[in-house]
Parts: C-alpha cells; sequence; structure tokens
C-alpha cells in the first residue's frame, strides 16, 4: 500500500488518469437517469438513503425506498469483466476487495431499514436496467 510520501499510482500518466475519473455522473449514470426520467419517474441523484448511514447511491426514491447503486466493473469486482492492472496488484486488489467489502456492509444496513437495492453494472443495456428498476420502484409505490 502507498505511504503518504509515496502515490499508489504506477507513473505520473496513470495518477493523472486516475484522478480524472468522476466520483459521480458517469455515462452510464447519466443514461440511466435519462431513461428513467423519460419514464416519468423522479428521485434524488447522489444522496443518502438512510441520514445515518454515510453511503450514498446513485440515484434514490426516497418514497419507494429504492436506493440504486451504479458499479463499474473495474472499481466493484465484475465477476465477468474485472481484471486487475499487471502493476501495483497488492494495492488494487485491497483497493476493490474493500469496495466489494463495503457494497455488502451498505446493502445490508439498507435492507435492514426495509429499503431495495438494485444494482446497476457499467455492462448492463441501459433499458434493461431502467426496466428493472422501474418495476422495483412501482411495486413499492402502488
Amino acid at each position: 500500500m502507498a505511504t503518504a510520501s509515496q502515490s499508489w499510482a504506477s507513473s505520473p500518466a496513470v495518477r493523472k488518469s486516475m484522478q480524472g475519473n468522476k466520483r459521480r455522473d458517469t455515462s452510464i449514470e447519466l443514461a440511466l437517469r435519462r431513461e428513467l426520467h423519460r419514464r416519468g419517474l423522479r428521485y434524488k441523484v447522489d444522496a443518502k438513503p438512510i441520514r445515518e448511514l454515510n453511503r450514498r447511491a446513485d440515484v434514490v426514491f426516497v418514497s419507494a425506498k429504492v436506493a440504486v447503486f451504479v458499479h463499474g466493473c473495474f472499481w466493484h469486482g465484475c465477476r465477468w469483466h474485472h481484471k486487475l492492472p499487471m502493476t501495483n496488484v497488492d494495492y488494487w486488489a485491497q483497493k476493490v476487495a474493500g469496495n466489494k467489502a463495503r457494497d455488502v456492509s451498505t446493502r445490508k444496513a439498507l435492507r435492514a431499514a426495509g429499503w431495495h437495492v438494485v444494482t446497476v453494472w457499467e455492462h448492463q443495456d441501459i433499458v434493461a436496467a431502467a426496466d428493472d428498476v422501474e418495476a422495483v420502484v412501482r411495486s413499492r409505490v402502488s
């Protein structure tokens, strides 16, 4: 793991590239939100479903208690597409393992509080993902 004086990046170019990654409003998030909005669904963006839980969901339907998380295959360890980089393997393995553990913890906490959690992966078809989200939201508000 990198120390305070040592970068986790294997090169300045890699560091710059990784710092350019967005925390929110990625292309897949925007596409999903556009599709959900087109269907008449309204939601909060990048919000805490539960105030006491220091976790943010990408899309939150408060009245339906549905939290949607859009996961990148690299960052969240997709079982089909995740591949560790060739350099800093230990760092990235720990980073992704930590992300996966946090994802599990978040799902458990939200479910315990009566929320339904939907995970959308970046490789999923947006229309199909929106179908899934819409079905859950509409079933919980009617």
